[in-house]
């Protein structure tokens, strides 16, 4: 059960629809609706009685009955016109709860207005969907007779970039599912067997870096993490996606922490901070998905992902405040606290990464408690060495509904990362601004050539799920990354001089 086995629904576009063979039709229309929006609806009538009972709000959802025997569920959403990527999200998300309730085997999906936003209003509808159809890991014994979502219908889904939408909501799923597993399923042995399969599947090259080549590698960072297993499974997972006849150096690379539980080793979490840190390895679940998703879409990208992957243990040989450590690199850490073990695993995993020359490279990390104190769980911190890419990054959340927020990337900050036995220390003593603190530690370990963003996913994990995902695990990061690398001309930005 390492990796999802249920089938996706079925996806057809259509003209019209027989609404006696949908369980629930959903529609978003614009606020306030024009008169002509339920025209060209089945059984436009009840759609206008629906609107008529009262006074609507934008982002409020109404439901009824159609008048066929199935008595198909009818969602009406309201949507203002200048709402954001977020909004609509949200709102396919509270759509798709009000279906939920049904068990629904087949829905329509459909939208009115202007094309372009009847457009991103469909597309929020199928993503919202897709993560709705879609089940977590789940050990309860099997309910007879339940029922699952088989079939959508898009109503005048013409236009709609279908593949694309189904490949991100797809890279999605599989980050929520990985991050969901428990962490005696998803060990790092597990985790190999999967990333293995997954690498089959796809077409992608794979190579694990086990214990024995980090040390020839002088991974030492990573190694004192890892020195607290009781295991020695812990690894760094390199796969290379490449188009046809594309052999080059990679145009991004994706570099994902893959803890997969946190102890905070000798410096121990309490009980409710350890409850759920199966969930820190959510970073390599993301660069993961998203080079499945890259490989899936056959972009034009050469591609490559490094997975940071161990746990944080406590035990007779795990590292200790004060250790001092030397990287791959060659620079010198003086530990000061061992759950700060994030930024450990990832600087190695970076200056390995760093040194195949790509020219993008792109972290994911749940890294800081600091950055979630910050934003809270609603949205999650980019940092980047190349101000030119700020912008860049503020509109892939943007536009995604996957936002986020730029954090100060200053010189001066490492002053405070200052040693007097190494080069720089792990983490400053005070946890204020950690978030920032942790990301000039790790540019340390990126080479200045290199233009590098840093996600810290604050919004990893959220209670009631974030936007048109209705569970605490989010699998946030897919949908932005895509919109970065395949819609937005990050690469010409990166030709900018600033």
């Amino acid at each position: 059960m390492l990796l999802p086995g249920a089938l996706a629904p079925t996806i057809v576009s259509a003209s019209s629809v027989n609404t006696a063979q949908l369980d629930a039709l959903l529609v978003i229309v614009p606020h306030p609706p024009p008169a002509r929006a339920f025209g060209h609806l089945p059984e436009s009538a009840r759609w206008r009685a629906l609107d008529a009972r009262a006074a609507a709000r934008a982002g409020t959802v109404r439901t009824t009955s159609l008048g066929n025997r199935r008595q198909t569920l009818a969602v009406l959403g309201y949507l203002a016109p200048d709402a954001s990527a977020f909004e609509r999200l949200s709102l396919a998300g509270r759509m798709l709860k009000e279906a939920a309730a049904r068990c629904p085997r087949s829905i329509g999906l459909g939208a009115t207005g202007p094309a372009s936003a009847a457009r991103a209003a469909l597309d929020a509808l199928l993503a919202a969907a897709c993560a709705h159809a879609f089940a977590l890991p789940n050990f309860r014994a099997p309910v007879r007779g339940q029922q699952h979502l088989r079939r959508v219908v898009l109503l005048d889904g013409a236009g709609l970039d279908v593949r694309y939408a189904t490949a991100a909501a797809r890279g999605t799923n599989l980050a929520r599912w990985l991050t969901a597993l428990p962490p005696n399923v998803l060990d790092a042995a597990g985790y190999r067997r999967a990333i293995s399969a997954l690498a089959r599947e796809h077409g992608l090259s794979m190579r694990w870096l086990d214990s024995r080549a980090l040390r020839r590698l002088g991974a030492n960072a990573f190694l004192a993490v890892a020195a607290g297993n009781d295991e020695s499974g812990a690894g760094i997972a390199h796969l290379k996606y490449r188009p046809p006849r594309r052999r080059t150096r990679p145009d991004v690379t994706l570099v994902g922490k893959g803890i997969l539980f946190d102890t905070g080793g000798i410096n121990l979490k309490t009980h409710r901070s350890m409850l759920d840190m199966h969930t820190d390895m959510a970073g390599s679940a993301v660069a993961l998905a998203t080079l499945i998703a890259l490989a899936e879409l056959r972009a034009p990208l050469a591609a490559d992902a490094w997975l940071a992957i161990s746990e944080n243990r406590i035990g007779p040989h795990a590292y200790r405040p004060q250790d001092v450590v030397r990287a791959s690199n060659g620079v010198t850490i003086q530990v000061i606290h061992t759950d700060a073990e994030g930024r450990m695993v990832l600087a190695d995993t970076l200056a390995l990464a760093g040194r195949t020359q790509p020219r993008l490279l792109l972290d994911f990390a749940t890294l800081t408690g600091a950055c979630v104190y910050s934003l809270t769980e609603r949205m999650s911190g980019v940092f980047t060495n190349r101000p030119q890419l700020t912008g860049e990054l503020m509109e892939a959340g943007r536009i995604s509904g996957e936002r986020v927020w730029n954090f100060p990337f200053e010189a001066d900050y490492d002053g405070d990362l200052e040693s007097k036995v190494a080069d720089i220390v792990q983490c400053a003593v005070e946890g204020k601004g950690d978030h920032i603190h942790a990301t000039r530690f790790l540019a340390r370990f990126v080479p200045a050539d290199t233009p590098w963003a840093h996600v810290d996913l604050s919004s990893a994990t959220r209670s009631g799920g974030l936007a048109h995902v209705g569970t605490d695990v989010t699998g946030f990061g897919v949908r932005f990354a895509l919109q970065l690398l395949l819609r937005q001309k990050v690469f010409a930005a990166l030709q900018a001089r600033t």
